[in-house]
């Protein structure tokens, strides 16, 4: 068990076969769950699970899917979400991006960084040596205490799934003092969002997760409309004005 607060997993892996465009399947699972060991429907793990797992997806089940495959996505679960395979885990998903990472010759790698609520997931698959971004989520609860894992699925197609390697790093962080107090191993596995999952489904990109509005990003909004209808009030008076002397100089 990881009982580190903030951390970083590096994963080197590598998905190949012979199957050419969509005649190979179905992908390559990360997880960070209470749970371990467990067989299961989804990637071949368990479904209902507890913790954060991303999914390498190369298969699109969903044929009115508007994404490009493979597709990387994320999903933290406290026990009562259900994988839709069928749908390619759009239900559930809190973001994601597409990602060239099949069939490589060249290593390829993933990132994923969680820090004070923030669930940070970067791939390295251009061979570029350089990680570029494809998640990003504030407001993500997860426990202590969980395990890391990794694993595979495919059904009628088939692909080869390799984990060369996985690397853990303890991120030095400083928390609050309140922080000191809290039973890590106790947090429930959760996400604050301002949508719901599944306004994911009408969004092709994914990625639209932020934090939620602080007092700052409030005061900026109210400030923007104030300036907005101070402007249209100078317009509409400005304009009031010349057509007042318009109709003087028709006198």
């Amino acid at each position: 068990p990881c009982f580190l607060k903030d951390w970083e997993l590096h994963v080197h892996f590598k998905i190949h076969g012979a199957g050419k465009k969509n005649l190979h399947g179905d992908g390559l699972a990360l997880w960070y769950t209470q749970e371990r060991l467990v067989p299961g429907p989804v990637f071949g793990s368990k479904d209902n699970f507890h913790g954060l797992a991303i999914f390498l997806d190369t298969y699109p089940n969903d044929e009115a899917t508007e994404r490009v495959f493979p597709y990387i996505s994320a999903m933290v679960n406290n026990g009562s979400l259900t994988y839709d395979h069928s749908k390619d885990g759009r239900w559930t998903e809190l973001a994601g991006c597409t990602a060239d990472l099949r069939n490589q010759n060249h290593d390829t790698f993933l990132a994923i960084r969680y820090s004070r609520g923030r669930l940070t997931v970067m791939t390295d698959v251009e061979d570029k040596n350089e990680w570029k971004n494809c998640i990003d989520i504030a407001g993500v609860q997860l426990p202590t205490g969980y395990f890391f894992g990794a694993s595979a699925g495919t059904g009628d197609l088939s692909d080869n799934h390799d984990i060369i390697s996985m690397k853990l790093f303890q991120l030095m962080v400083e928390h609050p003092l309140e922080d000191e107090s809290v039973d890590w191993t106790k947090i429930e596995p959760s996400v604050s969002l301002l949508k719901s999952p599944k306004d994911n489904v009408d969004d092709p990109t994914g990625n639209f997760r932020s934090g939620p509005l602080t007092g700052w990003k409030v005061f900026l909004l109210l400030l923007c409309a104030l300036l907005g209808i101070i402007v249209c009030a100078v317009v509409g008076a400005v304009v009031f004005q010349k057509r007042q002397e318009r109709n003087k100089r028709f006198y």
